[in-house]
């Protein structure tokens, strides 16, 4: 997630390692897991050893300045826009969404829009270039790219659930777009609504596929990040965040189903108590880059789970890396609002070319066809 990682893994993290649950249902850092849709099984398994860091032929860069010194809160949701060679990101806790043209540089970064909502993750749609979609506080929308006007897709919790104020507590966080055109995205307590000890795993991951249906393969889900593919779309990849761990999952791609859950990743001890396993993307060689909030690093690790290069950037808490071509961009959390950040370049956006590629961006199939909910407050379905 970001600027609330830190401090959240600190509030019950003994609870998590000691055995006890910090919210009903919760899953914990040994490998269990509880709360699949239709009693999903998981391994105890646990995650290879990660490469020893002191030399060991790890490859390691180093970023000594921002590319856009920024204060962004909690800046989030890189996406290269590749027809127009512009970035997008997003500031979840200022409820911003910016934009760089990259054949111009960091002179051309704005705001586009302070929003009266969060949006946690975006993804382009087929057969709409003006608008992306996004999964935000109380579910799935798009937005148009030039004026950050947006509107409803599709509200995500049940009618018991918004009885229970679920969504005033809850927002979206991470996500991503799978081979087939569904949107999958991650749903967490909202730190700027719920205090930190008091977050619990009633958070969830939804997908929305092409023609609005909606599905919820995982719940009972803390801090969601990081929901990749392979290449071969073989494997799905996901992390809870304070499980310091990043999970794999058998998928099939016709369905959208996962089976099989197992660890592939364990932040090493050594860079930190409180580094948690924040966004990643995967380059095409099938090398995972992770964002370790807390650590002040990105990682990039190899299909089998060991750890092969080091990014150490000049922030304790980067959030999540993205591909631009062969460079990556790196965002940061600042801390709540952005202005007292952990470090002097908390916030800002980094990049660097690391000479590879990522593996293609996949669009949302449902861009065609939608329709309807002007910001108005409600919801197309409503």
């Amino acid at each position: 997630m970001g600027a609330a990682l830190s401090k959240l893994w600190g509030a019950f993290k003994t609870a998590w390692i000691g055995g006890s649950s910090p919210g009903k249902g919760a899953t914990h850092a040994n490998g269990n897991s509880k709360g699949l849709e239709n009693g999903l099984p998981t391994t105890n398994t646990p995650a290879k050893p990660p490469t020893p860091l002191p030399g060991m032929g790890i490859k390691k860069w180093k970023v000594t300045e921002p590319w856009i010194r920024l204060k962004c809160g909690l800046g989030e949701g890189p996406f290269w826009e590749d027809r127009t060679n512009t970035l997008r990101f997003l500031d979840v806790e200022k409820c911003e969404l910016h934009s760089v043209d990259l054949n111009v540089g960091p002179s051309s970064h704005k705001v586009v829009k302070k929003m009266d909502i969060s949006m946690g993750c975006t993804a382009d749609m087929e057969g709409n270039e003006s608008e992306f979609i996004f999964a935000g506080k109380y579910g799935y929308g798009t937005c148009n790219r030039t004026t950050g006007e947006y509107r409803w897709l599709r509200k995500v919790w049940s009618e018991e659930e918004i009885a229970d104020n679920k969504p005033h507590r809850m927002r979206g966080n991470d996500g991503a777009v799978d081979s087939r055109g569904r949107f999958w995205a991650g749903f967490m307590n909202d730190p700027m609504v719920v205090k930190f000890e008091d977050f619990s795993d009633e958070g969830a991951v939804f997908r929305l596929d092409s023609d609005l249906t909606l599905h919820r393969p995982l719940t009972n889900i803390l801090i969601p990040n990081g929901t990749t593919w392979n290449a071969t779309d073989s494997v799905m990849y996901f992390t809870d965040s304070p499980s310091r761990r990043i999970d794999q999952f058998d998928f099939d791609p016709s369905t959208g189903s996962v089976s099989n859950r197992r660890p592939y990743f364990t932040i090493p001890v050594q860079y930190g108590e409180g580094a948690v396993p924040d966004g990643h993307c995967l380059d095409e060689e099938g090398y995972m880059w992770t964002a370790v909030h807390g650590g002040g690093v990105v990682l990039r690790i190899s299909p089998e789970g060991e750890l092969v290069g080091e990014i150490s950037v000049p922030t304790q808490q980067p959030t999540c890396p993205a591909f631009c071509g062969s460079e990556l961009v790196i965002t940061s959390a600042g801390g709540t609002t952005g202005e007292n950040g952990v470090d002097e370049f908390a916030g800002s956006v980094f990049k660097i070319d690391v000479g590879v590629k990522g593996l293609k961006r996949f669009r949302w199939k449902g861009g065609v066809d939608v329709e309807g909910g002007k910001v108005d407050g409600r919801f197309v379905e409503e």
